[in-house]
């Protein structure tokens, strides 16, 4: 039989992949009911938000709190034109708990088509540090960084023309 700790720790293991996951989904194009205050919530009041490694430190930056993570990621969800289609895949899932505290390790894979019609497969590092608190997980830092990436705009040229 389980300790109540062991059944502690596989609830907050889960409560980090569930946030994680709902996070993927809600910054994927189309997304299923997205709602900016529920993308919003799935921060801590003080989140850190960064890219890191020499390209995604560039682009990305490092982003601290709601209002600017948030800001951020909108920047490129609808209504604004950069997605035509986007979605994210997550694996290699490694979640250690600590308490009230966790972090989670990812290889993230995004495939992408943009409004300009190129298209695109993308892998990046994800970390997130999550605080959980009765049983709900949210980001407190999260880092991505881009491992590998390569056009797609051929193979999409071609799926459309069958």
């Amino acid at each position: 039989m389980h300790s109540a700790a062991a059944v502690e720790r596989i609830e907050s293991r889960e409560a980090v992949h569930r946030v994680m996951c709902r996070y993927m989904e809600l910054c994927d194009v189309p997304s299923v009911q997205f709602s900016v205050e529920e993308l919003a919530s799935l921060f801590t009041s003080d989140a850190v938000w960064e890219g890191i490694g020499a390209e995604y430190a560039r682009k990305f930056g490092r982003r601290r709190g709601r209002p600017e993570i948030v800001g951020m990621l909108t920047a490129y969800l609808p209504p604004n034109s950069h997605f035509r289609a986007n979605v994210h895949v997550l694996g290699s899932e490694q979640i250690e708990v600590d308490g009230p505290a966790a972090q989670g390790r990812w290889i993230m894979q995004q495939l992408s088509r943009y409004e300009d019609g190129s298209a695109e497969l993308l892998v990046a590092r994800i970390t997130a540090d999550c605080e959980l608190v009765d049983g709900t997980a949210r980001i407190k830092h999260f880092t991505t960084e881009k491992l590998f990436v390569t056009r797609l705009d051929e193979a999409t040229r071609l799926l459309e023309s069958n």
